[in-house]
This record gives C-alpha cells, structure tokens and sequence, in this order.
C-alpha cells in the first residue's frame, strides 16, 4: 500500500512539474529579441541573432528602437505566448520554443522559425533540422539579414 501511494505521489509530482514548465502570458520584447513573461527572461531556442543595428518604428507612440529581430517579434507577438523551456542560462534566462496564436485544434506559430523565415535570425548547430531548412531558404529568397542592405543609402 505504502508502495502504490508513493507511487502515485511520485506521478502526480512528475506531471506537476511537465504542466509547470510552460509559461503562458503576455511577452513583452525587449530590446534584444528576448521576451519577459511572467517575470522571466526568455531567449528564443535553437538561433542565434545577428547584429543588425538599432532601427526604430515610428509608425507607433512612442516611437520603439531596437534590433530588426526585436521590431520583427513585437510585430508578430499579438495576445499571449506559449513557451517551453529547453534549457536554463547561467544568468537564471531560459532557452524556449515560443508560439503564438496557439489553440486547441493549431499549434500555432513558432518564433523562431517565424525569425528564420524573415531572415533576422541564424540556426545554430544544434537546432532542430527545420531551423536549418527556414534559414537556408531566406539565404537563397535573399530575406533579412541575407539580403541586399537596403538602410546604406549614401549622402552626398
């Protein structure tokens, strides 16, 4: 008897801590592409973000400068994200996979694939085979950081 409860205990734990680990919240995006949910700093798994200035968005009050990643997420990120940590940083961050507009019956978008596809964002190493497949497309359709640098325009 004592065996079973400790059993039941020990999975009841277990599916504790796989529900817990998924935040769900508003993001806010900071300057540098990560996200802050629910008081945490989230960094998108699996690329990595190319320095491409500070650019700024004046269309909006107030007028938001940032990186082109960053622009790029807070564009997209309308309503709550979905994350789910891979791995924890020395700094207390964490490494997720984050999708929006997710529901019952869509698994919704994925940011970092939403990056890669924009060309903002590199796969790094070890990032799952498709990160890799978005990159090399926005390298051969010439997207984001691949493209032409189209903010170069020379002043005489």
């Amino acid at each position: 008897m004592k065996i079973q409860t400790l059993a039941i205990l020990c999975l009841a734990l277990a599916c504790g801590t796989a529900v817990s680990r998924e935040l769900h919240s508003y993001a806010l995006v900071q300057e540098d592409a990560s996200l802050q949910i629910k008081g945490k700093r989230v960094h998108l798994y699996g690329i990595y973000l190319p320095d491409t200035g500070r650019h700024c968005r004046s269309n909006i009050r107030p007028v938001w400068c940032a990186s082109r990643a960053a622009l790029a997420l807070d564009f997209r990120i309308q309503g709550f994200v979905h994350c789910y940590p891979q791995t924890k940083n020395a700094d207390n961050s964490l490494n997720a996979i984050c999708y929006v507009d997710r529901g019952p019956f869509d698994d919704g978008k994925d940011l970092a694939a939403y990056l890669l596809e924009q060309g903002w964002a590199l796969a790094l190493p070890d990032a799952p085979f498709d990160y890799h497949a978005l990159e090399r497309i926005a390298r051969h359709n010439h997207r984001g950081v691949w493209g032409f640098p189209v903010d170069s325009v020379t002043r005489h």
